[in-house]
């Protein structure tokens, strides 16, 4: 399929270009909720998300299910989140409770798909290195396995290449999808050092139609939805 990202990228200068005011004003002190710790694994493991490999559970979940202003938690559409590293790769395990499920039809051959932002999503921010600009990684997954990775910079936004894989699966009895990716550590920081903390934040996107459900790990507080404000991030620590 052809990509334009023309709109997005405007609207993405935009949103990067106005948070200075929101970010300043109205994040308060982060709590001791606004850190996750990705354990270490010793070896690469095998994504599965339907039989999810035993080493996801060394790693300690965060769970969320407020809006981006970290109001209206609704339980039935809670999110957990799992990190692992090794020495090449971030792991990450999304388990997402859902009400209905609103996907794509379409994607390139590979699954990757443009705008995967407007439908269902899990979503995940990554800041490896600090910056005063807005430099960042965006990785997203839809319940059907499409996928999209992004690379923010103040100029706006560009395909990342990570050479991410994944694994979905959908658990219509328990009313779940798990995501499970494999994202290469090279692609994201030329420089790793785990005794460095990363700034990080996790999202979830759900519903057919306006208004949608738009969930945060970390609230955002801006007035309207946008998950674009680093200055809003937790800490992810690598035990």
């Amino acid at each position: 399929m052809t990509r334009n990202y023309d709109h997005a990228q405007d609207q993405a200068i935009r949103i990067l270009r106005s948070n200075h005011f929101f970010c300043t004003m109205l994040i308060p002190t982060m709590s001791a909720k606004s850190e996750i710790v990705s354990a270490r694994i010793s070896h690469d493991i095998q994504l599965d998300s339907k039989h999810s490999a035993a080493e996801w559970e060394l790693a300690t979940p965060i769970r969320f299910s407020a809006d981006w202003q970290g109001k209206s938690p609704d339980p039935t559409l809670e999110t957990e989140v799992r990190v692992l590293w090794s020495p090449a790769t971030l792991y990450l395990r999304f388990v997402c409770r859902y009400r209905d499920l609103f996907v794509f039809e379409d994607s390139d051959p590979n699954g990757r798909r443009d705008h995967l932002w407007d439908r269902d999503v899990a979503e995940a921010f990554l800041q490896p290195e600090p910056s005063s600009e807005r430099r960042y990684k965006e990785f997203e997954v839809a319940p059907n396995g499409m996928w999209i990775d992004l690379d923010i910079s103040p100029s706006g936004l560009a395909d990342l290449m990570s050479g991410m894989t994944r694994s979905v699966h959908i658990d219509e009895q328990q009313r779940h999808w798990v995501a499970e990716l494999s994202i290469p550590i090279r692609s994201l920081t030329a420089r790793f050092d785990s005794a460095k903390p990363w700034r990080a934040n996790f999202y979830r996107v759900e519903g057919r139609s306006e208004p949608r459900q738009y969930l945060a790990w970390q609230p955002t507080f801006t007035p309207q939805p946008n998950f674009h404000v680093p200055e809003g991030f937790g800490t992810l620590q690598f035990a």
